[in-house]
């Protein structure tokens, strides 16, 4: 089955074929860093790094070339730096160092590159002088702004006309714009903020040619895919479409445009402006990275997702059962598996049905090591390379279970199951339930199963 991803400018799914199956390039738009990102920040990241991952199990892992960009000059940032009376750098060198950590632990594979703006001003102003050289850009007071009725296909990602895009949505109406839509490239810098030389006067720039510049530094024009929140269809990619190729006559500026939907917080759209975050430094102080990928991933892409205590608690739920097969399969060699095993993935990532999917190889799995059966191995390889591409499963079984537990403490809890196995054995409950209330004081949890008791941390 060939990849089928759904594209925004098209509005419908659609057979995905590179310009170069050699070089597959995405961008994938980051975070400003003045302040720790929210889980709903974290969507994109997870959605995306499994595309990344699928991308290179179908190409290979040196043919795909992904790009995801730090935002590091931002009012927000400036207006942090002023309240700690410290330099930008300060500011973004923190939270970009948490965020790494932060994603990271989620599981989400490193980007082949990973650019921040202020190392691209020069690529910017070189794209802003090719635009004012086309007539797509022009000066007024101090500003350089992008002239949108140059841009006969202005609106072509959002489907919306002109006006009703302006109406409501995040553009400055002001009297130096010959149309209320222009937005800027280039401004003048506040006070105490930082500023660059240039052509058009000392400044600095604005946030789409941004990610513009970035992409064209580290990708080149075309790309391949560019992925993001939804919220950022209009007026973010809206504007890097027009813009791209603008500057350079581009029929196209990236063949296939992915966006993944909203998390959601109570019914609500997830953001700070709101108030109703919460960040995955919070979270993972009490809750594994993998059970909030887990949880990021339970619902497709495309869809909102509404986060609850519930849907942590299910998901660890789900994790336990799927690594409690495994341990039960240590003793199994993993056989390679078929592509096959991919197809819900392949068709536009959709992850809810490669979970169901997990969880038939699971029970496949553990019947085929009851009977002991000779296909143990393939139904091992078919779980382990779907989970690889989900990026879940990554632990040990024992490790995944154990949780922090030193070696002190696994020495005091097996010796623990083992005396309350023989309290079991003798009918004495009433020891083995005394026992298990050690187990709990410990902080542990014990499951029983047919093969035995097995045990984990508490979160």
């Amino acid at each position: 089955m060939p990849l089928q991803l759904y594209d925004t400018m098209a509005r419908e799914k659609r057979p995905f074929a590179p310009a170069d199956p050699k070089r597959v390039t995405m961008y994938v738009c980051g975070p400003t860093v003045y302040n720790h990102v929210h889980i709903g920040n974290a969507r994109p990241v997870v959605v995306f790094d499994v595309l990344f991952r699928l991308l290179r199990h179908l190409y290979g892992p040196s043919a795909v070339i992904y790009a995801r960009n730090i935002t590091d000059v931002d009012d927000k940032i400036n207006a942090k730096a002023m309240e700690e009376g410290v330099d930008i750098s300060v500011i973004t060198e923190r939270f970009t160092g948490y965020y790494q950590e932060q994603m990271a632990a989620l599981g989400a594979l490193s980007p082949t590159f990973q650019p921040r703006a202020t190392d691209h001003i020069a690529d910017m102003l070189a794209q802003i002088t090719a635009l004012v050289d086309k007539g797509a850009a022009y000066a007024a007071e101090d500003h350089v702004l992008f002239d949108t009725q140059a841009f006969k296909d202005y609106g072509e990602l959002s489907g919306r006309p002109l006006d009703d895009m302006i109406a409501g949505a995040r553009v400055e109406v002001a009297p130096y714009k010959r149309h209320p839509a222009d937005f800027v490239l280039w401004k003048p810098s506040k006070p105490g903020e930082p500023v660059w030389d240039s052509a058009f006067g000392p400044g600095r720039p604005g946030w789409h040619i941004e990610c513009s510049a970035m992409i064209e530094a580290k990708l080149g024009l075309p790309i391949d895919i560019h992925g993001g929140g939804i919220d950022l269809a209009f007026p973010h990619h809206e504007n890097e479409n027009a813009q791209g190729r603008c500057a350079h006559g581009l029929p196209t500026y990236a063949a296939y445009w992915l966006h993944n939907g909203f998390l959601d917080m109570a019914g609500e759209k997830m953001s700070k402006s709101l108030g109703n975050v919460i960040s995955p430094h919070e979270l993972l102080q009490k809750v594994p990275g993998e059970v909030l990928r887990w949880a990021l991933l339970s619902a497709h892409y495309r869809q909102p997702l509404d986060w609850t205590e519930s849907l942590i608690e299910q998901s660890r739920k789900a994790l336990d059962r799927l690594y409690g097969v495994l341990q039960r399969a240590d003793h199994i060699r993993a056989e390679g598996a078929d592509d096959a095993v991919l197809d819900a993935l392949l068709d536009d990532l959709n992850t809810p049905q490669a979970i169901s999917h997990l969880f038939r190889h699971a029970d496949d799995l553990d019947r085929a090591v009851r009977e002991g059966a000779d296909n143990a191995g393939e139904k091992k390889g078919a779980l382990l390379t779907l989970a690889g591409v989900l990026g879940l499963l990554t632990a040990e079984p024992d490790e995944w279970f154990e949780g922090g537990a030193d070696e002190g403490l696994k020495a005091a809890v097996e010796k623990l199951l083992e005396t309350r196995k023989t309290a079991r054995a003798n009918k004495d409950f009433a020891a083995a339930d005394a026992i298990r209330g050690e187990l709990d004081a410990l902080g542990v949890i014990v499951m029983d199963g047919p093969e035995g008791a097995s045990w984990r941390m508490k979160d």
